[in-house]
This record gives structure tokens, sequence and C-alpha cells, in this order.
């Protein structure tokens, strides 16, 4: 029966490896181990910033689109009332997005006495203004023949 060579007698390096290797240098050393983790936490780190930039842009986005859908509400009924609304300054407040807003509506004149401007302010609970919108009402069209203003 052929001797066969046990596992610890096998040779480690093989020639065409390169020059054999020094005791200690088969590894890597601790500074290296080191400045690998602290590179990795500055990736690290700058990830969780990036996210949380993401997560206050997706609110800030969230509140300003609901916002826009109050005033545009706001406005829009002011538009489509068939009573011109009065001229000047009107408040109110709404719930949308489960959030109460707080509106702000300016109906201004135009060079045309049958056409007014409404400007709308929406403001969160805290009170800066987070939408607005401006539309303009032209003059209503006389109803039809046998149909009754309302």
């Amino acid at each position: 029966m052929p001797h066969r060579a046990s596992r610890s007698t096998l040779p480690l390096h093989h020639p065409a490896d390169g020059p054999t290797p020094r005791a200690g240098e088969d590894g890597f050393t601790l500074i290296e181990i080191m400045v690998a983790l602290a590179v990795f936490s500055l990736a690290a780190m700058a990830l969780v910033r990036l996210e949380s930039a993401t997560i206050r842009g997706a609110a800030i986005l969230d509140e300003t689109l609901v916002a826009q859908m109050v005033a545009r509400n706001v406005a829009i009924a002011a538009v489509t009332d068939p009573q011109a609304p009065a001229l000047g300054r009107t408040t109110g407040t709404e719930v949308n997005g489960g959030r109460s807003w707080t509106w702000t509506r300016i109906v201004s004149g135009t060079g045309d006495a049958r056409v007014v401007r409404i400007d709308v302010a929406v403001a969160n609970a805290a009170g800066s203004i987070a939408g607005r919108m401006t539309m303009v009402r032209p003059p209503m069209a006389a109803p039809p023949v046998g149909v009754a203003a309302s």
C-alpha cells in the first residue's frame, strides 16, 4: 500500500505562489481592521443622515400636498358658489388628512367689477403657511331659461 502523506506534512506554500510569507504576514493587522471599521462607520453614518433627510422631505411633501388640497377646496368653493364672495378677508378652519388647517381667503377686485381675484393661504397647526392658491372668479353666466337662480 502506498504511503499517503498526512495533512500536517503537506506543504502550506507552493513555490509558484511567490516568496514564502514570513510569520505574521498572513492576516490583517489591528490597525488595518480599525481603519476599515472607521471607513465603514463613516459610510454608514452618511447613509443614516441621507435616510433622515429623505424622511423629513417626505413629511414636508405630505404636509404641503394636503395644505394645497385644502386651499384648492376653499378657492373652488368660492369660485363655484352661485353668490359671488364678498370683497375682503375671511378665515376659517377645515379638517383634512386627519389634521386641522386654518385658512384665510382674501377676495379682491380686478379691473372688471364682475371678476374677482380669490387668494387662499392655508396654515398648519404651528401657524406657518403650508399651502397657497389663487383663482379668478369669472362673471357667472345667467341661469338657463326656466331655471331659478338660487
